[in-house]
């Protein structure tokens, strides 16, 4: 069975600047670290290869450092990894990247399955893996718990919906999108990292993918605009009150009516 998870580096901290022409942010020169819920995605595939056999290919799209995050899930037990890169694809809205990691993947080979995380630490729309099996024209299943079946033209899962639990079978090939909850991620191999060669990881510019369309890429090919990014402010104060539910009832009726909120 061959299958392609798809991965992202993301800073490792959240103190992070943001571009005030563009309202992306800036990269280059951070403390990153491989997307944790892609570990979840590469940990499943991983149990999948075991049952079942085949190839496990990570994908990717960012700057080039990035090619650490891949080196990582090689050392984690991937056969093979790509990196989108190219000045064309900076400042991509989800609906951008899924559109160049699309036409990526089409440049690697049949897929059997692919694989994402819920969503990434850095966005956190989870629209990434939808919008990516929409373009590619297969099937999905997001918020996905457990895999409890799977054969050569099959899929079983079990998902984690809004109000309900749902079980549902799709044909392959078709997309995952894995809830952190699903396994408990491996390390990566001190011996995979001293046997694996540095040239592992295939970087893929825009001249390297067919039929791509420029104005669909990067940020003039981005629907979503940000007008601001900007960290979340941080409020320690706090008041606690004891009482009766009538008095507490009372209390917190003075307190919102003293802040004019009713």
């Amino acid at each position: 069975m061959n299958i392609l998870v798809c991965v992202k580096q993301v800073p490792g901290t959240s103190q992070v600047e943001v571009d005030p022409v563009t309202g992306v942010l800036k990269r280059d020169g951070q403390n990153n670290k491989l997307n944790p819920y892609d570990l979840f995605a590469l940990e499943t595939a991983l149990r999948i290869r075991e049952e079942q056999g085949g190839e496990i290919k990570t994908v990717s799209m960012g700057p080039p450092q990035a090619t650490s995050s891949l080196l990582e899930t090689v050392y984690m037990g991937a056969d093979a990894a790509y990196l989108i890169s190219d000045r064309l694809f900076a400042g991509a809205d989800v609906h951008a990247t899924s559109y160049a990691i699309a036409s990526g993947i089409r440049r690697t080979g049949a897929f059997d399955l692919i694989l994402c995380g819920k969503q990434t630490t850095d966005g956190d729309t989870a629209q990434v893996g939808p919008e990516l099996a929409e373009m590619l024209g297969i099937e999905h299943a997001a918020n996905v718990l457990s895999i409890d079946a799977i054969d050569d033209k099959s899929v079983t899962v079990t998902m984690n919906l809004d109000n309900l639990i749902q079980t549902q079978t799709m044909l392959l090939p078709c997309l995952l999108t894995i809830e952190k909850d699903a396994c408990t991620p491996r390390l990566p191999s001190f011996k995979r990292k001293l046997e694996t060669a540095s040239d592992v990881v295939t970087v893929l510019t825009a001249a390297d993918l067919t039929g791509l369309d420029p104005a669909r890429c990067g940020l003039k090919g981005s629907p979503t605009q940000v007008e601001r990014i900007f960290p979340p402010e941080v409020n320690k104060n706090k008041e606690q009150f004891a009482g009766t539910g009538e008095q507490l009832s009372d209390t917190l009726f003075d307190l919102l009516q003293q802040k004019k909120f009713v």
